[in-house]
């Protein structure tokens, strides 16, 4: 019989649960080594900040220039000074508008096709590899036809043939057409890595239990195999910009891109080409821009590459 003075003994403490490698602690600290690594690349972070300083110049240039793209009462092919850094063109514009203007164009075609071509060639690319068979022949073949022919030869047949062109007249929505057009051809790629990768990771041990817990293939494809390939889209996506940029550059030079009242650099070169001997300035400075897009969303790319190589030491998520 126990003493009643006698203090009760202490239950024992439960022990601490043991923390799972799995948890969203553990994936955010994933986040912090990825962003860490992203800042150490100094090509990048250079890129990223390059990147930025375009898109402010071109989102919100127009609204702090004195002068706008319409206004043409300046003399002809004034050279580079300090009331026109960039000079006037034919019509004497302001080429720092203009500028202004093209970057803006050229940047919003880019974000389109990269949005249009990147959702396009991940649930292409996913569901080629996830169903195999029939389905997998028939997207792998198409993308393997449309490999052979370049990408610019295609885009020239589509916009020149345009039916919205057509019907619109160009116009203001004349970029957006071109976008779109580019978009539908820009997913190749992009499908063809997500095909490679959603092939391995179909056969993995939390894809079998998820086909065993009667998930649906829409359910195992989007929320169980993409999010694992999500380091290789946001690369992709990233490259996409640039190429969208070069590609929509190629197709104004040649006549067959954006066309008047709406503007892009890649036309503003075309139409200033014959003047690079006698007014450089005109061809260059659109040309420099380009150059500069394509370097900074390339150095983002590298740098994002790093980042999520997996051949790195990385915390586990």
């Amino acid at each position: 019989m126990t003493n009643a003075g006698a203090p009760l003994a202490q239950a024992p403490a439960p022990e601490k649960a043991e923390v799972s490698q799995f948890d969203s602690t553990a994936a955010k600290k994933q986040w912090q080594v990825i962003l860490r690594r992203f800042t150490r690349h100094k090509a990048a972070v250079f890129g990223l900040v390059l990147f930025v300083v375009l898109v402010l110049f071109a989102f919100l240039g127009g609204l702090l220039w004195k002068y706008s793209y319409t206004d043409l009462g300046f003399k002809r092919y004034l050279p580079p000074s300090g009331d026109h850094p960039f000079g006037t063109d034919r019509l004497g514009g302001d080429m720092v508008a203009l500028i202004i203007r093209g970057t803006q164009f050229s940047l919003q075609i880019a974000m389109v096709v990269a949005l249009l071509s990147t959702v396009i060639g991940v649930v292409l690319g996913a569901l080629a590899g996830y169903l195999k068979g029939w389905v997998d022949t028939l997207i792998s073949r198409f993308i393997d036809l449309l490999l052979v022919i370049p990408s610019l030869v295609i885009a020239a047949v589509l916009v020149r043939n345009s039916f919205v062109v057509s019907v619109t007249g160009g116009g203001n929505s004349n970029w957006l057409v071109v976008a779109l057009y580019l978009g539908l051809i820009g997913w190749l790629s992009i499908a063809r890595v997500i095909r490679g990768m959603v092939l391995s990771l179909r056969e993995k041990e939390f894809v079998e239990a998820a086909r065993a817990l009667g998930a649906s293939t829409f359910r195992i494809v989007f929320r169980h195999i993409l999010p694992n390939t999500i380091d290789v889209i946001i690369v992709n996506a990233t490259l996409a910009i640039a190429q969208a940029v070069l590609l929509e550059a190629a197709l104004s030079f040649i006549g067959l891109g954006v066309q008047s009242p709406d503007t892009s650099l890649g036309l503003m070169i075309s139409l200033n080409k014959n003047e690079l001997t006698l007014h450089p300035w005109l061809f260059l400075t659109p040309f420099v821009f380009i150059v500069l897009i394509s370097l900074a969303v390339n150095f983002i790319g590298d740098g994002l590459r790093d980042a999520f190589d997996p051949r790195q030491k990385r915390v586990k998520a």
